[in-house]
């Protein structure tokens, strides 16, 4: 049994109300003094950032004084508990805690340890030399501060004519700098020093400040050789790249698993084709900007309910593509991502980045587009020529324009970016104007084809529609075709039916992919009512030995007279559902035809079903062509340096030459010719030896005047013939000519005989006509199967 006096007694309770909180104390002091270090010293001495002003080390200076006073405050303290210490030594010594071997409790535990005591004196000593450092640094730094705030007061708004908006962006500094944290971030504090050190170090509107500590200009070592790209083997780094989360993004994954061995097969046909020739690896950002829940992402929750697959289609396929070839991909679909990866400063958008752009090239959609333009500031117009805009519809460049869109009624709310036309990529080859991006069908090997041929059914038809809508009001076409053929439709429906199908169709419901391709691996037609415009489907219909058969409509739809393009960047008049089909593909394949004719809609059917046809693929829309047209681009597409043009020091704009026309007539013909003797070979892509000029007629765009001659409108090719000697060289007399802003220009007005030039490079547009004018047309040849690129290009 172990006993203790009362006297022990009352020593422990003693012990335990004094020292406990005692060493909570000293802990206490130790992280108080560790934070006070870091928060006061660490300010001293940690690298300035951009932007950092005379006056933010006066400010840290007026702290730095007081948290002196604080430290020595703290030496005291812990000078007071030494003494207090000190008594409870020398009370432990005058008092009897045992008696004899009774004494086994080890209350020694609770006494003040000598270690302690020595810990304590360890640690005023530090405050105090602290205390004492923090004393030197504030008179030095006061001492900066007296000088600095000379200078402060000397900051005045220069005026330098090589900055001629200065003065204006201080003023209106003055009175918004606080509309945006950004500005904080780099040091603006509302004083005329802070607004001159952020117009000249972040943003460029003011000259640099003389009295700004700068190292000298060292030049700076040459850029180490950059990676070479090199032909993936395997996509399962791609899948992980891609992430989870959304129903849009499980569908473009399955997508990318199932073609995956023709992605494989497709990469190493055009690295035989290439012959090792070198790439070096870009580093890209893929942002899908309509998949952002600050766009709504409207298409994820539709994925499952018949919803519209034709961007994600062609978003899985850049995604794969891009891979394949080798480049190094970063994919977000959150803005939160796209902020981190950019560099976008805390704030509202209002400032540039905070580090140079680490992306060769910016994969997005209009989406994506405006987020960075909201979120970039003034970064964005410095690195939007690295920008690719995926456009389902194509924007033309008088939407693009931005002064020329509002002066003329071109205005929509999807134009006006002021980009170059080709940095916009569409689904299909519609506008020349625009860079044709595409996406692929799956191929069918030798044995499937056979398969295919053998089990098609001459009288089954597929409804192109999943969504009920498309059906409503189709009864009478619907009708006509139960006669001849059983109909299948794929419309979605949770519970009921949809009234809007007949009951004479046989509805599937939404199908997964690969029980679609069955469905159309059976059936002899696939027929369009219309809508939806341009998607996927009449392809991979076509691909798997289907005819498709589509309206045509008299009128063409377009943005004048149809309420879907309305809005939409583009003039173009659309004559059926599947332009492309129509035009690229033709009978037997793709019928299209009146629908309201019911006798031609008849007759149709009945030779449909009487024709034989083999699946057929556009090479363009295979994985081997889209690999080989994305390389191109990526290897030649350059937005970011001007192009070169004839030395010409009569110049008078951008767009017009002076210098003396490299073209010249080809023999036997009325179209010019890149001349084999001219005196100057630009470094131009597609090259200049494609080039041929013609002249087209009063109602015909360029993008038709070249298609009827087999060629291809090259809007890259304009600058070539935008000259007053070229009309000369093709036989056209001009009493004048005037250079203007006009996407029709260079055209001539035969009947007063004046001639026009165009005046802003932008507006160079294969789109367009007007019967006023014959238009100058720049047009190309183009590969077999691939008409986004010319018979070089490769």
């Amino acid at each position: 049994m172990i006993t203790v006096n009362a006297d022990g007694k009352i020593m422990v309770r003693r012990c335990l109300v004094t020292l406990r909180p005692f060493r909570i104390f000293v802990l206490g002091i130790g992280f108080f003094t560790l934070c006070f270090l870091m928060t006061s010293l660490g300010g001293q001495f940690s690298a300035k950032r951009l932007g950092d002003s005379p006056f933010t080390i006066r400010t840290e200076v007026m702290g730095a004084l007081e948290s002196r006073g604080v430290l020595r405050r703290m030496s005291d303290m812990l000078e007071m508990l030494m003494k207090r210490m000190d008594i409870l030594a020398r009370l432990e010594n005058s008092t009897d805690f045992h008696k004899g071997d009774e004494a086994r409790f080890p209350l020694d535990r609770f006494q003040p340890a000598a270690g302690l005591m020595e810990r304590i004196q360890a640690i005023a000593q530090n405050v105090s030399d602290i205390a004492v450092k923090v004393d030197q640094i504030l008179r030095n730094s006061l001492l900066n501060g007296k000088v600095m705030e000379g200078r402060r007061d000397q900051c005045e708004v220069p005026r330098d004519p090589k900055y001629p908006d200065c003065a204006g962006k201080v003023e209106w500094m003055r009175a918004r700098w606080t509309s945006d944290p950004c500005y904080a971030f780099f040091g603006v504090d509302g004083t005329e020093c802070s607004f001159l050190i952020y117009l000249s170090e972040v943003e460029w509107f003011c000259p640099p400040l003389p009295w700004r500590n700068r190292t000298a200009a060292v030049p700076s070592p040459p850029p180490p050789p950059r990676a070479q790209a090199a032909f993936r083997r395997d996509l399962a780094r791609l899948l992980e790249l891609i992430g989870t989360g959304k129903e849009s993004l499980s569908f473009m994954k399955k997508r990318i698993r199932h073609l995956a061995q023709q992605w494989l097969r497709a990469a190493r046909r055009l690295e035989q084709k290439l012959a090792g020739r070198q790439r070096d690896q870009k580093h890209i950002l893929i942002h899908i900007g309509f998949l952002t829940e600050e766009s709504g992402d409207v298409f994820s929750p539709r994925v499952l309910k018949g919803g519209p697959l034709g961007e994600m289609v062609q978003w899985a396929d850049i995604l794969a593509a891009l891979f394949m070839l080798g480049h190094s991909l970063k994919v977000t679909v959150s803005l939160k991502e796209l902020q981190s990866h950019l560099g976008v400063p805390p704030g509202r958008g209002n400032c540039p980045l905070t580090s140079p752009l680490p992306f060769d090239l910016i994969y997005t959609d209009y989406h994506g587009l405006q987020q960075m333009k909201q979120h970039m500031g003034l970064s964005f117009k410095k690195y939007r020529c690295r920008v690719r805009v995926i456009d389902t519809f194509g924007t033309e460049p008088a939407y693009n324009h931005e002064e020329y869109a509002t002066l003329r009624g071109y205005r929509t709310n999807w134009g006006y970016w002021n980009l170059q036309p080709t940095q916009f990529m569409t689904m299909f080859p519609h506008t020349p104007d625009n860079s044709f991006m595409g996406f692929v069908s799956e191929e069918l090997n030798q044995t499937e084809r056979q398969l295919i041929k053998a089990n098609k059914v001459s009288s089954m038809a597929v409804v192109y529609g999943k969504e009920a809508s498309i059906w409503k009001g189709k009864e009478k076409f619907l009708t006509i075709l139960n006669k001849y053929m059983e109909i299948h439709g794929t419309v979605y429906y949770e519970t009921q039916r949809p009234p809007e199908v007949p009951a004479f169709v046989k509805n599937h419901g939404l199908l997964p992919q690969h029980e679609f391709q069955q469905l159309l691996r059976k059936a002899k037609l696939f027929i369009g009512f219309g809508f939806p415009y341009e998607g996927p489907a009449p392809l991979e219909a076509i691909a798997n030995g289907c005819v498709f058969l589509q309206a045509r409509f008299n009128p063409p739809h377009s943005s004048l007279n149809h309420e879907f393009f309305r809005g939409k960047p583009t003039s173009r008049e659309v004559s059926s559902q599947h332009p492309y089909a129509e035009d690229f593909i033709g009978k037997p394949h793709v019928w299209t035809v009146d629908y309201n004719n019911s006798e031609e809609f008849e007759a149709a059917i009945k030779t449909i079903m009487r024709t034989q046809v083999d699946p057929y693929l556009p090479y363009e829309y295979t994985c081997e062509g889209m690999l080989e047209r994305i390389h191109a681009y990526i290897q030649h597409q350059d937005f970011c340096t001007p192009p070169s043009l004839p030395p010409s020091p009569k110049t008078k704009s951008p767009a017009m030459q002076s210098s003396p026309s490299p073209l010249a007539l080809s023999p036997n013909s009325t179209h010019l010719v890149w001349s084999p003797s001219a005196g100057w070979a630009p470094q131009a892509w597609p090259p200049v030896a494609s080039l041929q000029v013609w002249v087209s007629e009063p109602q015909h765009t360029c993008t038709e005047t070249c298609r009827r001659r087999g060629l291809v409108c090259e809007p890259t090719f304009f600058r070539f013939l935008n000259k007053e000697e070229v009309f000369l060289q093709l036989g056209i007399a001009c009493d004048s000519t005037e250079s203007e802003m006009n996407h029709l220009y260079p055209a001539v007005a035969e009947n007063v005989r004046e001639c026009y030039l165009q005046k802003e490079p932008l507006l160079f547009s294969c789109a367009g006509y007007n019967p006023k004018y014959r238009r100058l047309c720049p047009c190309r040849d183009f590969r077999q199967g691939q008409v986004a690129l010319c018979r070089d290009c490769l």
